[in-house]
């Protein structure tokens, strides 16, 4: 596991029927490496007694935070508070060593107590949003609220409407001088989870199992410790992540937390669900967020936020790489799009008894969309000698591309039919094919005899219907795996200033 370089604890909430299953659950839990579990009494189907929780507390082998939700905010219980109260006193009472009240009924359990409550336990007071992310001062004065009702422990839950909300959270977490849980809930919010050793949370909830959440957006134990390296994330931790949306399927993560965890680098790399890529940007300025991967549908609208661009990226239009550079802060944008498709792309049809011999040279090259990727394949594969078509649903788009590079444009459509040689190249750049679309493709399969080589940039399947259909036909194939590949080795070596694990990226590749 390594060294631990942070104080922040993975909670486990437990969800279960019956007090057995929750202990069960409990040991699974210390087992998956929780520091702690929250038991959800809102959940327990039977009445809960004095013999029950001292159960829970005597078996349970982790410490426990007792929450008995109500369904007013966000949990199952739908009874009395009296009873609500008493149960929960009874877990003080008993050694529990945590406590949860919503902000709602703290002042009213308060009087409960009578100021009745043991040295020992700590009283978590939380408030939820599930609609939004309040402003900056609405969330200090809702923590001074919090801490007035006689917090311990400070404890909120909003909504991301977009990434950006989280930096607001972010801020307040960094700033508390009381210990503090701040949780920004959905997959926009999922960078607060992650990244709250950083800016020092008290603790982040990870889950036994996908799914099984308390909250929407929680990851599970596994992809904290062992996706995400939570253990090793601390105030000095550099940032890095894929820009996109959608962005949950991305494969970067894997690849880039590994090699990071091998070299000993001390960065993470992140999902980052970005609406508007020039907003997140201007948010996300702390030279500490030191650069991205950047996807569908982004990698034209960031060109116009870097500062500096790489005179290819220029061309092309399109960028996928950014980086802060450490002297001055400023963003610079470039493309390894196409290196790492038309690498992978040349290296299958390479003949290995003429090693100088250029294969793209003189060839039909047909690149499916004329996004960002696509205008990159287009333009490297014009570098390389070949002659380019681009086919698009929208034949103006293709025309545009087609103009930049000096090559053909043609409608989808008409894709469907066009045939003036075999021996052709077909490369798609656009998401046709993608998970959960897996049986679309974008051209017929008795069209794909025509061509030597088909490439599809999609990787979530690594073989989609069009690469299937091409294998199908005799033909060679190349998966946007090996596309992923090629580009994140020039991306890890921007991002560190390390060289490249290409065996390790590889490997990993291989195993996912």
């Amino acid at each position: 596991m390594g060294m631990r370089k942070n104080q922040t604890m993975i909670c486990a909430p437990l969800m279960a029927d019956t007090v057995d299953q929750v202990i069960e659950l409990s040991n699974t839990a210390k087992l998956k490496g929780a520091d702690i579990v929250e038991i959800r009494l809102d959940y327990l189907k039977s009445f809960i007694n004095s013999a029950e929780i001292q159960k829970l507390i005597r078996e349970c082998p982790l410490p426990t935070i007792f929450t008995y939700r109500p369904v007013w905010e966000g949990g199952e219980y739908n009874g009395d508070e009296i009873t609500r109260f008493k149960a929960l006193q009874l877990a003080m009472e008993l050694g529990a060593d945590h406590i949860d009240i919503e902000l709602k009924g703290a002042h009213e359990f308060n009087n409960f107590l009578s100021g009745k409550k043991p040295e020992n336990c700590k009283l978590i007071v939380s408030s939820h949003n599930y609609d939004y992310t309040p402003d900056a001062e609405e969330l200090g004065n809702l923590v001074a609220r919090i801490q007035a009702a006689g917090a311990d422990i400070v404890k909120f839950a909003t909504t991301a409407t977009d990434i950006t909300d989280v930096a607001r959270v972010f801020q307040i977490t960094v700033h508390s001088q009381v210990p503090i849980i701040s949780m920004v809930m959905g997959e926009r919010g999922l960078i607060s989870r992650i990244l709250c050793p950083k800016f020092g949370g008290y603790l982040t909830f990870g889950t036994l199992e996908p799914g099984k959440v308390s909250a929407p957006g929680q990851p599970t134990i596994d992809e904290l410790l062992n996706l995400y390296n939570f253990r090793s994330i601390n105030i000095d931790t550099k940032v890095f992540g894929i820009i996109g949306n959608p962005v949950s399927h991305s494969k970067s993560p894997k690849l880039y937390n590994r090699a990071f965890k091998e070299d000993g680098f001390n960065g993470v790399y992140v999902q980052l669900l970005v609406d508007d890529v020039s907003r997140f940007l201007k948010t996300y300025t702390s030279p500490d967020f030191c650069g991205y991967s950047c996807t569908l549908p982004h990698k034209e609208a960031i060109l116009r936020c870097c500062d500096d661009i790489d005179p290819v990226a220029k061309s092309i239009g399109a960028v996928n790489c950014v980086v802060r550079r450490p002297n001055d802060g400023k963003l610079f944008g470039c493309n390894t799009d196409y290196t790492g498709a038309l690498t992978a792309i040349e290296d299958a049809l390479q003949d290995p008894q003429f090693s100088t011999t250029l294969p793209l040279t003189g060839k039909l090259f047909v690149v499916i969309g004329a996004g960002g990727a696509g205008k990159a394949l287009a333009y490297g594969a014009k570098e390389k000698g070949a002659r380019v078509v681009i086919a698009n649903r929208t034949y103006e788009r293709a025309r545009e591309v087609a103009d930049l590079v000096g090559g053909q444009a043609l409608s989808l459509a008409e894709l469907s039919s066009f045939c003036p040689e075999t021996g052709m190249i077909l490369a798609n750049t656009t998401s046709i094919g993608m998970h959960p679309n897996i049986k679309e493709t974008p051209i017929p399969k008795e069209m794909l005899s025509n061509y030597m080589l088909v490439f599809d940039a999609v990787y979530s399947p690594k073989i989609t219907r069009l690469l299937q259909e091409a294998q199908e036909s005799g033909v060679k194939v190349v998966t946007g795996v090996e596309m992923l590949i090629g580009q994140a080795y020039k991306q890890y070596e921007m991002f560190t200033g390390l060289a490249a694990p290409k065996q390790l990226f590889a490997e990993i590749m291989q195993q996912n």
